[in-house]
């Protein structure tokens, strides 16, 4: 399979169930930072704004993923009930998906952290 060019091509290639996960997930990203841009990174769909990467998220084969960066460690108590890692992941369940406060509160400080505001 080839790296996607696209956010629809990625979604393309996904199953139902993960795909509906990561729309919502995108819907989610883009209500919290509407002056971001959707873009492909790394052959997986995130958000740029001013021209540099805020969060990306994709799907590997048992799970949904979320990448804000390392602001993630400053919800590690809203987070408890998802698999995390020190390095700015958080896994979780097509059919588990993150809480929209939860997401648009995470975006927000990240583009926070990326403005300096």
């Amino acid at each position: 399979m080839s790296t996607p060019t696209s956010y629809d091509e990625y979604l393309a290639g996904l199953r139902n169930d993960k795909r509906r996960a990561l729309e919502k997930l995108r819907k989610d990203i883009k209500a919290a930072a509407p002056k971001a841009e959707g873009c492909i990174s790394y052959g997986i769909p995130g958000f740029r704004l001013n021209g540099k990467l805020l969060v990306s998220y994709g799907a590997a084969a048992k799970h949904c993923a979320f990448y804000p960066g390392s602001i993630a460690q400053d919800f590690t108590k809203e987070l408890k009930e998802y698999d995390t890692s020190g390095k700015g992941t958080i896994r979780f369940s097509a059919d588990k998906p993150l809480p929209t406060t939860l997401v648009r509160k995470i975006v927000k400080a990240r583009a926070a952290q990326q403005t300096g505001t």
